[in-house]
């Protein structure tokens, strides 16, 4: 029988890496979330996580823990260490003049900059390398950011509370409140983990949210509030709307009107204007744009018109959908705006990943069958 490639302490010092990145899980944007532990003769000697874009990395932590006990240990980490000078100097180099003997990581990182050079140059050092440990783990947790490395754009969650029949609001368009305290207090938690929240002008016309994150446990890190998002083709969002209070705020339109694009930035909303040729917003232009910008993963919560653009234009990725133990009727507004079908193989198929009780909701995520 050949020997396996990674040993139960193996995956139990990986695990508990992964438990560490995820203490990062609001903060790190638009870093990657990164733990990392190290071991000597079977003792965890030195960990750490990264929590915070230009404070140090997972494994600058663990190495100052760990001190002289790092020479000939086992490393930890949850993502490819980096090869490169950013805002903080290599962690390849920082294992290697440490003396680290074994490095194993969860996945090679996506990023260009990187992209296997990190565990090449530890190897080409010495160091024993190897990754693929719970790597679909690692994957899941920083899936916005290997979206945006790999194609470019973010991934984008849409979310929606609706009632057993599918219904988000009632015909006179009143929505408060269909689920329950419970599910709306873990969407706040949902809308803290992405680098920005999504919605469309209709949605601020009827509701004038705020988009913002409340009640989240940051533990002793910074609270920290995601960039957002107003689709408004038209610029007729007003400048007093409750979205753009505070700056922080992004208007994405499709025309060129100069009043309302200084009216906007006077209060300091950030304005794009990508139209496509039905003088709408360009939905993928949009996304490619705000991955230049370094975002990661976008909450989006809009009303059945977007939704609807979004689902049709395959700018969606996941389905974040709380539903309530409720029925309304037909006559009530449904979650997307799309034509109607002639045949079931036309639908949109989707593949269930979690399904979950939430106070007296459910909370189900779905993706997109590709």
């Amino acid at each position: 029988m050949s020997t396996p490639l990674f040993t139960a302490i193996d995956h139990a010092h990986m695990a508990e890496a992964l438990r560490l990145a995820r203490l990062g899980l609001y903060t790190t944007t638009p870093n990657p979330r990164v733990g990392c532990v190290i071991v000597k003769d079977g003792a965890v000697v030195g960990s750490g996580w990264h929590a915070k874009a230009g404070e140090p990395h997972a494994e600058v932590h663990a190495l100052r823990e760990a001190g002289e006990q790092a020479r000939g240990a086992t490393a930890y980490v949850t993502l490819e260490p980096c090869n490169h000078t950013g805002r903080t100097g290599p962690c390849s180099e920082a294992l290697i003049a440490a003396g680290v003997g074994r490095v194993v990581a969860a996945m090679q990182d996506p990023n260009p900059l990187v992209a296997g050079e990190g565990l090449a140059r530890l190897a080409a050092a010495g160091v024993q390398v190897q990754s693929g440990l719970l790597e679909s783990e690692a994957i899941e947790l920083n899936i916005g950011f290997v979206s945006r490395m790999t194609r470019g754009r973010p991934w984008l969650r849409l979310k929606t509370a609706t009632t057993l029949d599918g219904k988000t609001a009632l015909n006179n368009n009143v929505s408060q409140w269909i689920t329950g305290e419970a599910a709306r207090q873990d969407g706040h938690r949902w809308r803290a983990r992405a680098c920005a929240i999504l919605t469309g002008f209709g949605t601020v016309k009827e509701d004038n949210p705020q988009l913002t994150v409340r009640g989240v446990d940051y533990g002793d890190l910074e609270p920290r509030q995601p960039l957002r998002i107003v689709v408004d083709s038209r610029l007729q969002i007003y400048p007093t709307a409750n979205v753009l209070r505070g700056g922080n705020a992004l208007v994405v339109g499709a025309i060129e009107d100069p009043s309302r694009i200084a009216a906007l930035r006077d209060v300091g909303a950030d304005v794009l204007i990508i139209p496509n040729e039905q003088g709408k917003v360009e939905l993928h232009g949009m996304l490619r744009a705000l991955a230049e910008r370094g975002i990661n993963e976008i909450h989006g919560e809009a009303g059945f018109k977007l939704n609807g653009s979004l689902l049709r234009e395959g700018c969606v990725d996941e389905f974040l959908i709380y539903q309530a133990p409720m029925l309304v009727g037909d006559s009530a507004q449904g979650m997307f705006n799309l034509q109607e079908l002639t045949e079931l193989s036309q639908a949109t198929r989707l593949k269930i990943v979690e399904r979950t009780i939430i106070g007296d909701d459910m909370r189900i995520l779905a993706r997109p069958l590709r």
